[in-house]
């Protein structure tokens, strides 16, 4: 598989094991970020593309070659597919790259990561168990089974597509679903990539699928399948009210990992030179684009200044440039529309009076000139009542708060409806625990940011999402339990009363 990249490369979708185009044979450009040209095309799917994946999917999860495979043999299938993205890693990262703007060295090491999750949760496969539950009728044998859900729909993002997919496809087929994936407009490439790598490792045909298209057709064709019977999805809130909203004409539950709008709080006796690395993985990393982001940063009065000093003087020395190249830190972002959100972005928060401290624009570097490229910013002086603070940006946007008190910190943290991360800079370690314990987010880091496990469940608080992905928990989204009643008695009672 791993093979140079062509200029342009023509794509096809998987669904039931067979590699299709869309029924209209209509096709949709990829763009490169860091060119503005065409690198590829795929398919552009439509409700009846997404049928026939359903449908691919309905019948792989009743065929005795998935439905009776024993759960050990699901683990070996994992584990041969995570051999196989091991094996393959670094093209999968070149065509995420091309296909996001995202730098090599991040998508290289995120796709070199991906083998962990399917073995983690080959490991789990075998080992998914119900209970036996002691009632108080000793003439009744009581014990639960868990089920897998059957098909599961995963719709994911542009950002980091293939880790994504992971969190969500590596538990789901450890359960023993079949999947219908729907990825990104913007990045479809590594998922058709990795697809041929589930073929190759000898799944099933149907067991996984792909359609690719625009979310306003392919995605609502999923969202609102009745032969879906989970959906999980990534992505902004927005996208996600629509989603829900049609899952639920059709109760069909739904696993959500939306954004944040992330604080990073650091007080005086913390490393300062630390927090400014953490501020900076916080929200330059990706280029911000990234539901993690700490895209707000609360700084204690005491060391404010001193902070926006060395993170200023840090955010100087980021190189910007080809995200294809091993020394670049910053890349472009992935859309023109992600460009046009983060330049409103600016304008709104210039607007309400907050200062800017650096940044604010597009580079003037001509060789950044046709790439989708954007300053690393920072404000000084917000608020928490401004837009800038309160929203989502997906971009190279820092905006600073000042507090005093601890109770104020935590106020002014949970003061937002998002709740997926946190980070605290602390050297007292009461301190961070209690701020762990009462900050609303899914995930708290303590001394360190933007950090993730196969084995730690993830998900977020509030307008976050719902749901958790990763670890064991995740196990449990992924399957339904069933309860079985055995009477052990010879005779039966009276057939009129409920037995309660």
């Amino acid at each position: 598989m791993a093979t140079a990249v062509s200029s342009v490369m023509q794509y096809k979708m998987l669904i039931g094991g067979e590699w299709v185009d869309a029924s209209s044979g209509q096709t949709y450009d990829s763009m490169n970020p860091y060119t503005g040209q065409t690198w590829a095309q795929m398919p552009d799917a439509q409700a009846e593309d997404v049928d026939r994946a359903v449908q691919a999917a309905r019948k792989a999860v009743k065929d005795p070659a998935w439905r009776g495979m024993v759960p050990a043999q699901r683990g070996a299938l994992l584990r041969r597919l995570g051999d196989l993205v091991a094996e393959n890693a670094e093209y999968l990262g070149q065509i995420e790259t091309r296909d996001n703007g995202k730098l090599i060295r991040e998508m290289s090491a995120q796709c070199k990561a991906v083998p962990s999750y399917f073995y983690f949760y080959a490991g789990l496969a075998d080992k998914i168990q119900g209970a036996t539950i002691p009632l108080e009728k000793t003439s009744v044998f009581n014990y639960t089974l868990r089920e897998p859900i059957g098909v599961v729909g995963i719709i994911i993002p542009w950002n980091s597509p293939l880790l994504l997919l992971s969190f969500s496809l590596a538990a789901a087929l450890a359960a023993g679903n079949a999947v219908v994936v729907k990825p990104s407009e913007h990045a479809s490439a590594s998922t058709l990539e990795f697809a041929k790598l589930v073929e190759q490792a000898g799944f099933p045909p149907g067991v996984f699928n792909v359609v690719t298209g625009y979310g306003a057709v392919t995605g609502s064709a999923m969202a609102s399948h009745p032969g879906i019977g989970k959906l999980s999805f990534t992505g902004g809130p927005e996208t996600a009210r629509k989603i829900a909203e049609q899952a639920a004409l059709n109760l069909t539950p739904t696993l959500l990992e939306l954004g944040g709008k992330s604080p990073n709080i650091v007080f005086p006796d913390a490393n300062l030179q630390n927090a400014v690395n953490g501020t900076i993985a916080g929200i330059f990393a990706a280029g911000g684009q990234t539901c993690i982001a700490g895209s707000r940063l609360l700084l204690h009065e005491d060391i404010h200044d001193e902070f926006m000093e060395r993170l200023v003087a840090r955010t100087r020395d980021i190189r910007m440039g080809d995200p294809a190249a091993m020394e670049s830190e910053l890349g472009p972002l992935a859309t023109t529309a992600q460009l046009a959100k983060v330049e409103s972005f600016v304008e709104s928060a210039r607007a309400e009076g907050a200062e800017l401290v650096y940044g604010g624009c597009r580079p003037d570097a001509p060789e950044l000139a046709a790439g989708w490229f954007y300053m690393p910013t920072i404000f000084g002086g917000v608020r928490n009542d401004m837009y800038v603070a309160q929203e989502e940006v997906f971009g190279p946007v820092l905006g600073v708060l000042r507090f005093r008190e601890e109770e104020e910190a935590v106020a002014m943290a949970n003061d937002t409806r998002y709740g997926l991360a946190a980070g605290i800079w602390t050297d007292d370690i009461k301190r961070a625990h209690r701020l762990a314990r009462d900050l609303d987010a899914g995930t708290v880091w303590i001394n360190m940011y933007r950090a993730l496990s196969y084995a730690s469940p993830f998900g977020g608080y509030k307008g976050s999402g719902h749901g958790r992905e990763l670890g064991v928990e995740a196990i449990n989204e992924f399957t339904q339990v069933k309860s079985v009643w055995v009477e052990l008695a010879e005779t039966t009672p009276d057939p009129f009363v409920l037995r309660i």
